[in-house]
């Protein structure tokens, strides 16, 4: 297993000085960056560049994360919304190329945060499937790998647990088509966190890792211990990748919806602290 963390964790936007963040989260020892996935379609090829380039001299890896805008939702029920959806996911992993990124992942099957107006499962499934089928196409030929994040039911209503997962992946069909399983909504929607891991098994592409809070790992009480076993068990060797979320105020709080602070008012030191003991943390449960 490799670890790594999402981007977002010393900020309150969804934006970051990557040169500067890639460089400390090597020097914290993590294996993977996990950047935002519409940055990449926002730089220009210079920008790809330097940061395949500093990605390579850190020995990092780079995942890229992405939920959807409304306007790009692939379960919509506009052919145009669809379309433009298609199209965006496509881009990305056009960008995510020339950066040498292989892992796609995050909720790209509708849109993020779910506003929950419509409510039509059996369409938007039909729908999205149907798109994803296009999406996977152009995975396949790029080599990227398009996980798709199994959410909790205040988040979306179209996936919310791993078997639906699995099955929205079966019905798809592609190889570059898997599974995200992330912790923090397991702790919401399956009986047994483990015995969901062994379900999904080979089907797994990715995870991520957080508290029942969002906190970092070993901040909480899930039971790291029995969840590394299972990712062990099934024979689990991709990215485990933090998404922790302690800070209070700004858009991704916002979104997230942090609304007091985790972080018992931390600096910068301070968070840098926390999440290097966090993933020593994680390491010595999911390795042992």
């Amino acid at each position: 297993m490799k670890f790594g963390t999402l981007y977002s964790y010393w900020g309150h936007e969804w934006k970051c000085d990557y040169a500067r963040t890639m460089k400390k989260v090597s020097d914290i020892g993590f294996d993977i960056l996990e950047v935002g996935a519409p940055h990449l379609v926002e730089m220009t090829e210079n920008e790809l560049n330097e940061m395949k380039c500093t990605a390579k001299e850190l020995g990092l890896t780079l995942t890229a994360n992405i939920g959807p805008s409304k306007n790009k939702d692939l379960a919509s029920a506009d052919p145009e919304i669809r379309k433009a959806g298609i199209s965006y996911l496509i881009d990305i992993m056009k960008a995510m190329d020339k950066i040498d990124s292989r892992s796609l992942v995050g909720a790209m099957y509708s849109f993020w945060p779910c506003d929950f107006q419509i409510i039509d499962k059996k369409g938007a499934w039909e729908r999205s499937i149907s798109a994803m089928k296009e999406v996977a196409k152009a995975a396949e030929d790029l080599g990227i790998e398009c996980c798709q994040e199994v959410l909790n039911r205040y988040e979306t209503y179209i996936m919310t647990d791993c078997e639906e997962g699995i099955r929205y992946c079966e019905l798809v069909g592609s190889k570059n088509v898997n599974l995200l399983l992330d912790t923090f909504h397991m702790n919401i929607e399956e009986d047994n966190i483990s015995e969901a891991i062994r379900k999904g098994g080979s089907r797994i592409g990715h995870i991520h890792v957080g508290e029942a809070n969002r906190k970092l790992p070993g901040m909480g009480s899930l039971p790291w211990r029995e969840i590394g076993r299972a990712l062990r068990d099934v024979g689990y060797d991709k990215g485990v990748v933090m998404e922790p979320f302690l800070l209070q105020d700004g858009k991704i709080a916002e979104d997230i919806k942090v609304w007091r602070d985790l972080s018992n008012h931390a600096d910068e030191d301070m968070l840098d602290h926390y999440i290097k003991e966090s993933l020593q943390f994680l390491k010595h449960e999911f390795t042992f």
